[in-house]
């Protein structure tokens, strides 16, 4: 894999631009953001995939639809969390480090999603049961608030010259891997133990291998080294003593850029990981195996398309591969559920592609633009609030909302027609939209 990854980034972008190899601590500080964020997405994902199994263990006095939106409530509720996480591990990742700041946000992510899988149901304790599921959402989402632009702010600030968009697309294909794996043990346990099996105790297995998970993490994250755009900060005295506020401030306009940006990209993400495997069975009317093995086929390839799209936009540019997402997500994402729709394993899938390949264009360019776009004092602080504000409204919201959308309208692609709406005027946003690609990281 080490070879692999070389090759790829010491490829040049043009003929006139140099090889540069990643070195040792690049290499570290590239696996050890993405080891971490493969758990914090895991975490989240396993999630969206066992709500099915979970719904009548922890709401059995509502109906079967009640339940499954009860349950995406709490799935949501991790998101509302996200943004006091972001404020938190922001300011505290702005001042005392990015690599200290990020060991402590695993540690918490992987904990609470441990205890997700060994939580008593409502049979046992009744009521306490659904609030104690809720608590460790909460704790989920608070910790994961930290992740991603923790991760990002700390692979831009080793990444090489001319491969940011790669490097930071290559850890941003961490949150679409785990989901891959979420699906595959969910799948396997499901047809393993059986479907009663696993809808009364399968189901907590893939919630306990957060543990070791998280412990392997830790172990690749805690031998990287801090950025040396952090460290000249804090050498130079230049710390922000309030970073957020000082982002708010200063650089008010970026902020609501990325909020822009990961509103759509948060929509598209969670609509494929966390609510397309329950609508595939409950819409489009295909089995529990069935419904994992299209959402893994179509999680694999957001995974291995996402990198390809961070190399177009270090040569385009950010502004241009979101323009391009955008207009691509505007046009395909209602044809695309009606492709769903039709009942058939094979057209699902390629229902699904369409969106995922749109998906992975928007997402190429807003994860390097997200912390791009802010000077290193408070690159942690912005970021984080803008993006987890921006994944909270939309990213947590989309499982419920679209189980509304189609249970009032009666419309099956009504998920669509929104995704569509939110992408038009995302693309809009995006044309007035600095480029944010050949931005000085060390600022």
């Amino acid at each position: 894999m080490k070879e692999t990854f070389d090759a790829v980034a010491s490829a040049p972008i043009s003929s006139a631009e140099p090889l540069v190899p990643a070195s040792g601590p690049v290499r570290r500080a590239l696996f050890g953001a993405a080891a971490g964020t493969f758990v914090e997405f895991y975490d989240f994902a396993v999630y969206g995939f066992t709500v099915s199994a979970i719904a009548p263990l922890f709401f059995p006095k509502h109906s079967a639809t009640a339940a499954i939106l009860l349950a995406f409530v709490i799935y949501g509720v991790g998101f509302v969390a996200r943004p006091l996480g972001g404020i938190f591990f922001g300011t505290l990742g702005d001042r005392v480090g990015r690599k200290r700041t990020l060991t402590v946000v695993l540690t918490l992510v992987g904990g609470s999603t441990t205890v997700i899988g060994l939580l008593p149901t409502w049979a046992t304790i009744g009521v306490l049961a659904p609030v104690l599921l809720c608590i460790c959402r909460l704790v989920q989402g608070f910790s994961a608030g930290g992740e991603a632009s923790g991760a990002m702010s700390f692979v831009l600030e080793h990444a090489t010259p001319g491969r940011r968009g790669f490097y930071l697309t290559f850890v941003a294909a961490m949150a679409g891997l785990p989901s891959v794996f979420a699906i595959v043990i969910t799948l396997g346990l499901n047809s393993w133990l059986g479907e009663e099996a696993f809808g009364q105790w399968g189901w907590r297995i893939p919630f306990l291998i957060a543990l070791p998970m998280s412990m392997v993490a830790l172990y690749i994250r805690n031998r990287t080294e801090e950025s040396d755009s952090f460290r000249a900060v804090k050498e130079a005295g230049a710390v922000e003593r309030n970073p957020l506020l000082s982002s708010i401030r200063h650089h008010w306009k970026e902020m609501l850029y990325v909020f822009a940006f990961c509103a759509l990209a948060s929509l598209g993400f969670y609509l494929i990981i966390g609510y397309f495997p329950t609508y595939l069975q409950t819409v489009a009317g295909l089995s529990r195996n069935s419904s994992l093995a299209v959402s893994c086929i179509a999680t694999s390839l957001f995974t291995f398309v996402l990198p390809c799209c961070g190399l177009l936009s270090d040569r385009w540019g950010r502004r241009t591969v979101l323009i391009m997402g955008s207009a691509l997500m505007t046009v395909v994402a209602v044809p695309g559920l009606l492709l769903v729709n039709q009942g058939s394993i094979a057209v699902a899938i390629a229902g699904m592609s369409l969106i995922v390949v749109a998906q992975a264009l928007i997402q190429a360019g807003q994860f390097p633009f997200c912390v791009e776009i802010f000077p290193t004092a408070t690159r942690y602080s912005g970021s984080a609030a803008a993006y987890n504000l921006g994944y909270a409204a939309f990213g947590g919201t989309a499982p419920i909302v679209s189980t509304f959308l189609v249970s009032t309208s009666g419309m099956s692609v009504a998920p669509g027609i929104y995704l569509a709406v939110i992408s038009l005027l995302v693309l809009f946003v995006a044309f007035g939209a600095p480029e944010s690609r050949d931005l000085e990281v060390s600022r």
